[in-house]
Parts: C-alpha cells; sequence; structure tokens
C-alpha cells in the first residue's frame, strides 16, 4: 500500500507541474490539458485501489493510512476542479477570438429590414400628421358651428322679443304668446341637441384618431 501511495502523490505532483507549464507562452495547451487529464484518472483508480488496501493494514495505522488516502482524494478534486476552469477560460478566449476575426472580416451590406422599418416609420409619420391635420379641420368646422348655433340663438332671443312685443301692441292672447313662447323654447333644446351631437362626432372622432 506504501508503495501505491507514494506513486500516486508523485503523480499529483506531476500534475501541479504540468499546470505551471500551462502558464508558458507557446506551449501545446492541449496536450497539456490530456496530459492532466490522463494522470487525473491514474489517482483517482489509485484511489480506489487504496480505499480497498486500507482495509489491509493493522488496525493501528488504519486511521493514519486513511486519512492519508483522503487527503490524496481531497487533492486530485482540486486539481480537477482547476483544469475544468482553465478549459472553460480556453474555450472562452477561443469563442471571443473568432467573434473578433468574424467582425473583422465581414462585409457589412445594407440591412433591407432596416430599411423596411424605416419607410414605415415614415408611413406612420405621414398618417399621423394627416390624421391630425383632419381633426384640426374638424375642431375649425366645429367651432364655425357652435359660432353659428349662438348666433341664430341671438337671433331668435331678439325674435322672442319683438314677437312678445308685437304682440302687446296688437292685443294677442295670453293662450297665444305662451305658445310662442313654447315654440321658442323647443327650437333653444333643438339648438342645444344639435350642438350636444355634433361635440359628441367631434369627441368620438378624436379618441378614434388618437
Amino acid at each position: 500500500m506504501d508503495a501505491l501511495y507514494h506513486s500516486t502523490n508523485k503523480i499529483i505532483h506531476e500534475i501541479q507541474q504540468c499546470f505551471q507549464q500551462l502558464n508558458n507562452p507557446g506551449v501545446d495547451s492541449i496536450a497539456v490539458e490530456n496530459e492532466i487529464m490522463t494522470k487525473i484518472n491514474t489517482v483517482n483508480a489509485n484511489c480506489d485501489r487504496l480505499d480497498v488496501l486500507v482495509f489491509k493494514v493493522p488496525a493501528a495505522t488504519r486511521q493514519n493510512s486513511k486519512m492519508k488516502v483522503d487527503q490524496l482524494k481531497y487533492d486530485i478534486r482540486h486539481l480537477q476542479t482547476a483544469l475544468s476552469m482553465y478549459q472553460q477560460k480556453r474555450q472562452k478566449r477561443e469563442m471571443e477570438a473568432t467573434e473578433r476575426e468574424q467582425l473583422l472580416t465581414r462585409r457589412f451590406q445594407p440591412n433591407s429590414e432596416t430599411t423596411i422599418d424605416l419607410d414605415y416609420s415614415l408611413q406612420h409619420n405621414t398618417q399621423m400628421q394627416n390624421a391630425h391635420r383632419g381633426v384640426d379641420e374638424m375642431l375649425s368646422t366645429g367651432n364655425n358651428i357652435i359660432n353659428s348655433l349662438r348666433n341664430q340663438r341671438d337671433i331668435l332671443k331678439g325674435a322672442r322679443t319683438r314677437m312678445l312685443n308685437v304682440g302687446s301692441t296688437l292685443g294677442l292672447s295670453d293662450h297665444t304668446i305662451r305658445l310662442i313662447e313654447r315654440r321658442l323654447t323647443d327650437d333653444r333644446y333643438v339648438m342645444f341637441a344639435g350642438m350636444f351631437v355634433t361635440l359628441c362626432i367631434i369627441g368620438l372622432v378624436i379618441y378614434l384618431l388618437a
């Protein structure tokens, strides 16, 4: 068991030396990685054999032997983790180098999708401007309608006053005057209803175009 333990411990030291070689420029890292992996597999196999042999040593030294084997397992696990991390970093560096090379050698051409997006944006902007212009025209028309209705209200109010004066002068009955006032009131409601409907239509158009 002692011979196997010492040979396994020697392999672990060799693995550590291989890691130092990976830091040297110009070294074939793939070959060194393969060598490290082979040695790690050998150490793991030796540790499995040592686990069996440790139960064959005298009981007085068994605990000490088991601690030595556990130390070998601990060391080889750390070395295996270090190799995995190194391989990941190397692969990342190679991928970044490949991407840089592709970017340097790529010929940039006009992107048709970008052109389509720009055309769509211009078309959408034109449509929005037309919609805003249409809303402004409708607001102007609505304002003119409201002013016209307001003028008609003033005219009706003046007509009512004149009719009342004429009725008083001609001696019309109270019933006739009330009928005239009711007609004027109905006309006023019609005017307000027209104003309300016009405002609702303008508001609906603005909501749909917004």
